[in-house]
């Protein structure tokens, strides 16, 4: 047996990394010349790939990952309503955003969590509304395309809308907290009755108290539903997953290991992604193990492990 099948016993050196090179050629659309480069320079490890490519979709614990398995096997009906409720704007589709993306625990705690996110992500698409009433889809095009019963094909028609909703998380809650509230304001008295229902309901919410007496010249602040105090991580991992569905990109809680910088070498968590105006991410927010701050890292500086496969969203 053994000389019937030498290349078994005696292994050709190198052909590990030729696969790898192989791999990277394949997943980054460069030649195979290229690809070596990249491997030798970084220090990439057999079946590593560079975070600035490839797509990791909500990696999941045991416990999330018997809830997708569970939502993967809906029926259509129940794929229909939930696409039907995920056309329903705002607050339809905080709804099934919330439910897609469950919250769990990762090396890093938890990800994907706080109460009150519905309430959260219900507020930043009515603010969409207001302040960029152009993204917002038109109610009979979204309801039509959640005929089909496919949610990814209501998140195309959402995709503008989604991708501005994310990038007012990047602004310092002590300046999207205002934002919010005024957007509450304008939809409470505008004109489209169904953004003034929604306004009322989230704003029934107990307030938090606000000082009797304002600043000399500054007006009263509007109130503020309590829970949004809570949830702005757990909303921004909702919708960091949700982009790289279209995008690409690495989802939080994707591992990955640091390639340049102090920390290299080290194994880190992705916690969230920073994104440009078209496309992946072009840098992720991490945690490497056993810190407690975050870093932030270029995607280009971190690598992707193997075993990592992109989940049915």
């Amino acid at each position: 047996m053994n000389d019937t099948h030498p290349r078994r016993r005696n292994p050709r050196p190198g052909r590990a990394r030729k696969r790898a090179i192989r791999e990277q050629a394949a997943r980054t659309g460069v030649p195979y010349s290229v690809a070596a480069r990249v491997i030798a320079e970084l220090g990439l490890q057999p079946g590593e790939s560079i975070a600035s490519h490839g797509r990791t979709i909500y990696p999941c614990d045991p416990i999330r990952q018997r809830v997708v398995d569970e939502r993967g096997r809906r029926s259509f009906a129940e794929r229909l309503a939930d696409t039907r409720r995920a056309a329903v704007l705002p607050e339809g589709r905080a709804q099934h955003l919330v439910g897609r993306f469950p919250p769990g625990r990762g090396r890093v705690g938890q990800l994907y969590h706080g109460e009150g996110r519905p309430e959260l992500l219900t507020m930043l698409y009515l603010a969409v509304a207001v302040e960029f009433p152009a993204l917002v889809p038109e109610p009979a095009d979204a309801a039509w395309v959640a005929e089909m019963g496919e949610e990814t094909a209501v998140d195309m028609v959402c995709a503008l809308l989604d991708r501005q909703a994310r990038s007012m998380l990047e602004c310092d809650t002590s300046e999207l907290r205002p934002r919010l509230a005024q957007a509450l304001t304008a939809a409470a008295a505008g004109p489209d009755p169904h953004m003034r229902l929604v306004a009322t309901q989230l704003t029934a919410t107990p307030p938090r108290p606000e000082p009797l007496d304002p600043p000399d010249g500054e007006p009263a602040r509007p109130a503020l539903p309590l829970v949004l105090s809570l949830p702005f991580d757990g909303v921004r991992q909702i919708l960091d997953a949700l982009l790289v569905v279209s995008d690409d990109g690495h989802a939080p809680g994707t591992r990955v290991r640091v390639l340049a910088g102090p920390h290299t070498s080290r194994t880190a968590t992705i916690v969230g992604a920073v994104w440009g105006a078209l496309g992946p991410p072009i840098a992720y927010r991490i945690q490497l193990d056993g810190a407690t701050g975050t870093l932030g890292m270029a995607a280009g500086e971190l690598a992707v492990p193997p075993g990592q496969e992109s989940l049915p969203s």
